[in-house]
Parts: structure tokens; C-alpha cells; sequence
């Protein structure tokens, strides 16, 4: 247990190290606004697919596709059942704030905190399992998600589910997986490359937002906390007791766990700007959690490491 504990915390404070560079950056103004929208654009939109093709870049092996498979649908019903959750604990708040409390208890930083602590403890198959996390993550975040920032479905929405960069990127890797298609070098190097910087950008990206935000809004707000005792240590221990009731261990259990536990959604503050929610509390929610899953993630995925 205190093997697994540490081995988490190691790889958590070297993230945050990388953290505290993107806090100093954001502070001393190396990185702006505009600078860190362009970063968050490239990782979206280039990084994390190339990330999940070179995760899937493996031969087809039918065990595999079962695990994959599974993998999906414990995704989706851990995002229904946090849904539930949160429609359930807020239904009767400001809609302004309730939006951004069930936004940021559903939607786990999956991409930005879980694929580099996934790649780190678990290697390429733990990116695997994660990968598909993400895709029904971007299915939520474009249905679920959706309707809860702005109020009602947006027109062109489900074209956003299946278009979105995430998802492209699975379904390319799931086709080369299931087709045993090894992608050139000169092809392969570049992917590769690219997908060595979901490590690093997304964590300098998080230190800026960490220098920008202010932590009061999140720290002396009850809902806040009850948020993100939801996200960080409530929703990440029923999922690792309900998996474990279900038969499921290694590297896919922790995988799971790794992407439930981590803190609340970079994505939810771009949501609540684009659609005119409390941008401010949102920004405090993803930072606080941020700070606090220093001390929870280690704790929950190395008790499920051990468990496992």
C-alpha cells in the first residue's frame, strides 16, 4: 500500500512541478491569455488525438478488444451515475452556480491530468484504457455538458459529438488497432512527437489558470466543497468498490480510477465563458481541486493499485 501511495506521489508532484512553472510563467507574464488559448487549442485539437493513435498503435489482439470494450461501456455508466448525482445534490440551486456545480462533479480533468499520470504509472496500455474514457467523456461534455451550460441543446450538437477532436482521434486508433495497421516511421515519429507534449503543456496551461485564479470563491463557498468532495474522493471510491464488485483489476481498474479521480475539468471554464455562466467560480473550482487532488489522487489511485 505505501509503495503504491508513493509511486502516485512521486508522478503527482512532477506534474505539479510543472505546474508551479506554468504558475511562475502566468505570473511573471511569460504566458497570457492568448498564449495559453493557443496552447489549450493545440492540445485539443492535436496533442490529445495523437496521443490516443499512438496508444492504440498495438497489434489486434482479442483480449484487448474485450478489455476495450468493457473499458467503454464502465465509462458511459460512470458518467450517468454522476449525472445522476449531481442533477440529484443540485437541482434546486441558482441555475447560474448549479450549472457550474454539476458541470465540475460529472467532468474529471480525463485529458489534461489523467493521460500523462495514466502514460506515467501504466505506459501505453493504461493511455488505452483511458483513450476511451475520453471518447465518452466528449460524448457527455457535448450532450449532457451542453445542456447544462447553456440551458437547452444547441443546434449542430450531436455533429459535435461525433467531429470533435477526441473522438477522431479514437475512432482512427480503434480502426489502425482492429486492422493491425502500423503507421510508418515517417508518419509514426511525428505522431509520437506530438504526443510527448501531453505531459507537459497541459500542465504549464493549468499553472497559468492557477495564477490567474482567485481560491477564496472556491474555499469559502459549502456547495464548492461539496463539488469537489463529489469529484476528488466520493465519486472515485464508489467507482473503485463498484469495479471491483464487477470483477475488474490492473491495469484497467487503476486506468478507470486514474481518470475518475482526477480534479475538475480545465473545459469548465471554457464552457461557462462561451455561454455566460459564473466564469469566476468556475475558474476557483478548477484550481482548488487542483491544488487538493495533490493530496487525494495519491491516496485514492494508490489504494486502488493496491487493491488491484
Amino acid at each position: 500500500m505505501l509503495d503504491s501511495f508513493l509511486t502516485v506521489s512521486q508522478q503527482v508532484l512532477i506534474l505539479f512541478v510543472l505546474i508551479a512553472i506554468g504558475y511562475v510563467c502566468g505570473k511573471t507574464k511569460l504566458i497570457n491569455e492568448t498564449g495559453s488559448k493557443a496552447m489549450t487549442e493545440v492540445v485539443l485539437y492535436f496533442v490529445t488525438p495523437c496521443v490516443i493513435i499512438n496508444a492504440f498503435q498495438r497489434e489486434f489482439d482479442v483480449t484487448m478488444l474485450i478489455k476495450l470494450v468493457v473499458s467503454a461501456v464502465c465509462s458511459a455508466l460512470i458518467l450517468l451515475f454522476s449525472v445522476l448525482v449531481a442533477q440529484l445534490l443540485f437541482k434546486k440551486h441558482n441555475p447560474n452556480k448549479a450549472s457550474i456545480y454539476k458541470f465540475a462533479t460529472v467532468f474529471s480533468n480525463c485529458g489534461f491530468m489523467s493521460l500523462p499520470l495514466q502514460q506515467a504509472l501504466l505506459g501505453d496500455e493504461g493511455v488505452f484504457f483511458g483513450a476511451t474514457f475520453v471518447a465518452m467523456f466528449n460524448i457527455y461534455v457535448w450532450s449532457y455538458g451542453l445542456i447544462t451550460m447553456k440551458g437547452k441543446s444547441e443546434k449542430g450538437a450531436g455533429l459535435k459529438i461525433l467531429i470533435n477532436p477526441g473522438i477522431i482521434g479514437t475512432i482512427i486508433g480503434i480502426v489502425l488497432f482492429l486492422c493491425s495497421v502500423t503507421l510508418p516511421t515517417i508518419v509514426a515519429q511525428p505522431v509520437s512527437y506530438m504526443a510527448a507534449l501531453n505531459t507537459p503543456v497541459p500542465m504549464l496551461i493549468i499553472g497559468f489558470y492557477l495564477s490567474q485564479a482567485d481560491l477564496k470563491k472556491a474555499f469559502t463557498d459549502v456547495w464548492s466543497y461539496v463539488s469537489m468532495g463529489l469529484r476528488l474522493i466520493v465519486l472515485p471510491l464508489v467507482t473503485l468498490f463498484a469495479l471491483l464488485l464487477c470483477g475488474i483489476d490492473g491495469v484497467l481498474l487503476v486506468s478507470l480510477i486514474i481518470s475518475v479521480a482526477s480534479p475538475v475539468a480545465a473545459i469548465t471554464t471554457m464552457m461557462s465563458a462561451k455561454y455566460g455562466r459564473d466564469t469566476e467560480l468556475s475558474v476557483s473550482l478548477v484550481s482548488a481541486s487542483t491544488l487538493v487532488s495533490l493530496v487525494t489522487m495519491p491516496l485514492i489511485v494508490g489504494f486502488a493499485q493496491y487493491l488491484s
